[in-house]
């Protein structure tokens, strides 16, 4: 029987005593999250450092390192981020579905 991988880790021996630092592993993710997640944790005042790296391009996985001041905790920033960004992206949705529903939009054809 296979074990499940979780898509969110914590990559071990990485996170600080009282959970203010932490690099966490996502699974099947590439730049394209890891830019956006990174944006949305660095917008957050109480993230003192934030930074997201591919490890090796034949793993499909990033690591996103996370920095918190004061004590506050890198997984509630984490969490917060995911969501802030999920709301981004059905907003983005909503509006490119309106677009195209409106019908008022360039279309482009190639010449032969």
């Amino acid at each position: 029987m296979s074990q499940e991988i979780p898509k969110v880790d914590i990559v071990p021996n990485t996170a600080s005593e009282d959970g203010s630092a932490a690099t966490y592993r996502i699974h099947e993710e590439s730049h394209t999250l890891g830019n956006a997640l990174r944006w949305m944790l660095m917008k957050n005042p109480k993230v003192e450092f934030c930074g997201y790296s591919v490890p090796h391009p034949s793993e499909n996985f990033i690591h996103v390192r996370v920095q918190m001041y004061d004590g506050f905790s890198s997984t509630d920033a984490f969490a917060t981020a995911l969501d802030d960004l999920e709301n981004v992206f059905d907003t983005i949705e909503e509006k490119y579905d309106e677009s195209l529903k409106s019908g008022k939009y360039e279309t482009w054809v190639e010449k032969s």
